[in-house]
């Protein structure tokens, strides 16, 4: 493609607004998505602007005439439908999955209730309300568990339970997260994820860390983390994973790029974890890594990202 043709496409994605930062507990994530993405579209051209969401979001957006918006909001009101909805209300075409897949994916345990309604594979679980909860979690699922706000993201709030004495201070940890929390049983075995880009799935990572699990610090502050891509499954192995992880993608109706996800243990069986329809786009994140792999610069990546943007209502 010549470079008048590339500039044609760019103009066509017209004033673009990259919303991040947000009031979430993964702000801090979000504002170095935001300002990634936001500094790769300007580089191809693209008239991108950011925009620090807060409660005056709509009046800004309305000022500027923007034509597209580029959702990097990680967490609570911007991962969970609530600024989808408002996008629709302005008919203003926005990346990712639409108001209900955003709600539902965001949801830990409502995801889970659905690929099991479909016998999709995911680890059992218990709702946790009280300390009588916590002791029969304990009886159920066996140990190690892990403890979830089902409402977070970036593994916030989140413990591995690997002795009775630990339980009642992991699920007290959850709960200051505020929403539901729950447990889980403890999958041991492989961690990897696949990213999602237009319905096709990237090049799977295998995650290995230091830490218990993949937690925040893993996440975005360790250094020796490992991200292995390619990651040394079987061609057979990542065809029929790869199967199993779209099916969870579509099954919350997730659309356009996100990330799934899941547990491989010692029989080769996959346990889906959960769906991100906002991935983090930072120099630790995934989806890029992944992009990479497959042959798409950060870029190249983020434009097609953008090109994709749609109003499921408009």
């Amino acid at each position: 493609m010549n470079t008048e043709s590339v500039m044609s496409e760019v103009d066509k994605l017209g004033k673009v607004a990259v919303l991040m930062g947000g009031m979430s507990a993964e702000r801090e994530i979000s504002l170095l998505s935001g300002e990634a993405v936001l500094t790769a579209l300007i580089s191809q051209g693209v008239d991108a602007h950011g925009i620090d969401v807060d409660k005056k979001v709509l009046a800004r957006l309305e000022a500027e005439n923007y034509q597209r918006a580029f959702v990097v909001l990680h967490g609570r009101g911007g991962e969970d439908g609530t600024i989808q909805g408002l996008l629709e209300v302005m008919n203003l075409a926005y990346t990712g999955s639409g108001v209900m897949a955003s709600s539902i994916a965001m949801d830990k345990l409502k995801t889970k209730q659905i690929w099991q309604s479909m016998d999709l594979p995911t680890p059992s679980y218990r709702v946790i309300d009280n300390v009588q909860d916590c002791a029969q979690a304990l009886k159920e699922l066996g140990l190690p568990l892990i403890i979830k706000p089902v409402l977070e993201g970036s593994s916030i709030g989140m413990s591995k339970v690997e002795k009775e004495d630990e339980m009642i201070a992991a699920w007290e940890k959850a709960k200051q997260c505020q929403g539901t929390v729950m447990a889980e049983r403890w999958i041991e075995g492989e961690e990897y994820t696949a990213a999602i880009l237009d319905e096709q799935v990237l090049p799977f990572i295998k995650l290995e860390t230091s830490h218990k699990f993949y937690d925040y610090d893993a996440k975005y502050k360790s250094d020796d983390t490992q991200y292995i891509c390619p990651c040394g499954l079987s061609e057979a192995d990542e065809k029929k994973y790869s199967e199993v992880a779209m099916s969870a993608f579509n099954a919350v109706n997730a659309s356009g790029w996100g990330r799934v996800d899941f547990m491989v243990d010692a029989e080769g069986k996959i346990w889906l974890i959960e769906v991100n329809t906002v991935p983090g786009m930072t120099s630790h994140s995934l989806v890029p890594m992944a992009a990479k792999q497959a042959g798409l610069s950060f870029e190249q990546l983020v434009v097609k990202i953008l090109s994709m943007a749609k109003c499921e209502h408009c």
